[in-house]
């Protein structure tokens, strides 16, 4: 069922062109990504779709009784009531049926308040509807779905009488995420969602969308999520919309492709196009060779030419030197303690660093990951323990608030100032390089976005060539583009690195070593993330089976492992699985250029004028879009 279609949506900023003939369908259980750069108009889209904003033509059709959530970036939840009180309210429906049923409860229980049995038949009913419809709106597990999600977001050992007001911002925008998710609406529709969640609620997150029983329209720049969570992606590109069928790293496949096999046509085409304006200027002159000349120059006039594909847009370009190589021994940290306010944020860390290390550092918000990093750096003081470089180790420090940048210098002299030894030409074409061009170079630091921020700050971290690179969530808004440039640049880098990131995607391809930190610890894994996961998980069953006295006959047996038999059938049936996957997207593709087809077929006059080749057409996509349901619903299953 199609609850939401976008047919030719602009948008415009004053005379500045947003969006520009866009289109998007949603059906019933949808997972969709928006993809595209920062600034493309992704979010200007939702807000448009949840009706926060205006458009200047086009149309968005919606049935009556669909319901839409939106969740936009940096919302926090804002109330004076308790955290239970607030998530309470979006079940006041059901508590008004509480009310209403104790009330009848109260009447059925004297019988003598009724003149005859068919008005107490009549109440009995009426009540037994009444309790039906409770039952059928989740009156009997609503508390437990609020505790679920207070507890999948990280909110399970907090007292629910706090109040709202006393929290942080990322505690009020993860409660925001949280009360919207127990309104479950027909489309839930969320703006970078995974924005001030850790690694472990990021885990619960995907496996609640993955079930959630509506239609999912998701902006993120975290890939891993993306891939986990959504079957469609639509990219918005040039101020357009185009549509991928898969995850996203299947999106970025199927655009490659899709891009070079239009460059083949249009390459095809110029070649023709040449052949065929090379015979008629060298054949009109001639009388005996004109009239194919003029026969020619009719195929050209007649050609619908195709426009050159574009390619990707413009990206940044920048990779990090050092001046010169630190000893082998870059860091280590004994015994260090810190507290905040008389509370103890860890204790008795101990870690170590060596050149080429590339380390992400873990844990749970909170923990004091960032307080960690500030201390290398001495951004806080140290209180006990020990932190000691290694010889001619120079560091460059990269925070992720960018607390440095909220100058009212111009952009071109925020970069300036700090290497005045360069001239203008040269601190131009490093701006370039970071997508800084023309007038932008002229902005004042502070009114720039947050990924502009995150650009300028990077471009002082290239021009410091330090050896050793300590970085606070660099990819916080980056878009998914600037992000794997950023990845490129780091992986070629000759020197350390040490980062915390919530970015999964960005962790297994930058980490060489995992190190996970809490408030007694720091535990070394070797190896990324997946590989940390695996450990961890392999760790936490093994204290399973040592502390459950019930698993102790297992494991004085064994368990049997499975026969090559058994080993050999599995190994088919997951071939088998893949093999359907393979085929359903190869159905999907056909069917959507099939559509696609069929939609200019009927845009044509001579076609819309006609109106049983219109039927036709319009049986074919009903047809096609109902198989397409069905395949989408089958790929689903397979893939979960």
């Amino acid at each position: 069922m199609i609850i939401l279609q976008v047919n030719q949506l602009h948008k415009y900023f004053g005379a500045e062109l947003i969006l520009s003939n866009i289109k998007l369908e949603v059906q019933s259980r949808d997972r969709i990504a928006l993809v595209g750069r920062n600034g493309a108009g992704k979010s200007t889209l939702l807000k448009i779709i949840s009706n926060q904003l205006s458009y200047d033509s086009g149309e968005i059709i919606k049935p009556k009784n669909v319901t839409i959530g939106y969740l936009a970036q940096h919302t926090g939840l804002d109330s004076s009531r308790s955290i239970w009180e607030e998530f309470l309210s979006v079940f006041s429906h059901l508590k008004q049926m509480e009310r209403q049923m104790r009330d009848l409860e109260e009447k059925m229980a004297d019988p003598t308040r009724f003149s005859s049995d068919e008005e107490y038949a009549k109440l009995l009913k009426e009540y037994d509807s009444l309790q039906e419809s409770y039952k059928q709106q989740g009156g009997f597990q609503y508390e437990a779905d609020i505790r679920s999600i207070l507890h999948g977001l990280n909110f399970a050992t907090f007292d629910y009488t706090t109040p709202i007001t006393s929290l942080s911002g990322g505690q009020k925008t993860r409660l925001a995420l949280g009360k919207l998710l127990l309104t479950k609406p027909d489309l839930l529709i969320l703006d970078e969602p995974t924005n001030h969640l850790d690694i472990e609620t990021l885990t619960w997150l995907e496996s609640y969308l993955q079930s959630y029983p509506g239609a999912l329209l998701i902006v993120s720049h975290d890939r891993y999520f993306l891939d986990k969570v959504v079957s469609i992606v639509y990219e918005i590109s040039r101020n357009e919309s185009t549509k991928f069928i898969g995850n996203y790293s299947k999106y970025l496949q199927r655009k490659a492709e899709q891009y070079e096999r239009e460059m083949k046509m249009f390459e095809k085409q110029q070649d023709e196009i040449s052949k065929l304006k090379d015979f008629v200027q060298r054949n009109i002159a001639r009388a005996s060779t004109t009239k194919r000349a003029q026969s020619r120059q009719k195929q050209l006039d007649r050609m619908q030419l195709m426009q050159r594909p574009k390619g990707d847009e413009k990206s940044a370009s920048f990779s990090f030197e050092i001046d010169r190589q630190s000893g082998n021994d870059v860091l280590k940290v004994e015994n260090l303690t810190f507290s905040y306010e008389n509370k103890p944020i860890f204790e008795n860390i101990n870690l170590s660093l060596h050149r080429g290390d590339s380390v992400a550092l873990v844990g749970p918000n909170g923990v004091g990951k960032t307080t960690l990093l500030k201390l290398l750096v001495e951004k806080l003081p140290k209180q006990i323990g020990k932190i000691q470089f290694g010889a001619n180790v120079s560091i460059s420090y990269y925070d992720q608030q960018q607390a440095e940048l909220h100058s009212n210098k111009r952009v071109l002299d925020e970069l300036w100032d700090d290497y005045p030894h360069l001239v203008e030409k040269e601190i131009r074409t490093v701006l370039g390089n970071f997508l800084f061009s023309g007038d932008d170079v002229l902005k004042p630091v502070n009114s720039l976005s947050g990924g502009e921020k995150a650009r300028l700050a990077l471009s002082k971290m290239m021009l410091q060539k330090s050896n050793v690179l300590i970085l606070d969530e660099p990819t916080n808004h980056l878009d998914l583009d600037s992000k794997q440039v950023l990845e490129n640049a780091l992986m070629d880098y000759p020197g350390t690195i040490l980062f915390v990131s919530h970015d999964r995607y960005f962790i297994n391809r930058i980490a060489t070593k995992v190190i996970e930190l809490s408030s007694q610890n720091a535990v070394e894994f070797l190896g990324d993330y997946d590989y940390f996961v695996q450990k961890k998980f392999e760790i936490e069953e093994l204290n399973k089976l040592s502390t459950d006295s019930s698993t102790e006959k297992q494991k004085e047996k064994p368990q049997e492992k499975l026969s090559y038999e058994q080993e050999k059938e599995l190994k088919r049936k997951e071939r088998q699985r893949k093999r359907r996957i393979e085929e359903i997207e190869e159905e999907i593709e056909v069917l959507e250029l099939q559509l696609e087809e069929n939609e200019k077929l009927l845009c044509k006059p001579e076609i819309y004028q006609n109106h049983e080749k219109v039927h036709q057409l319009n049986i074919e996509n009903e047809e096609a879009n109902n198989k397409l349901l069905t395949l989408m619903e089958e790929w689903e299953e397979l893939n979960s």
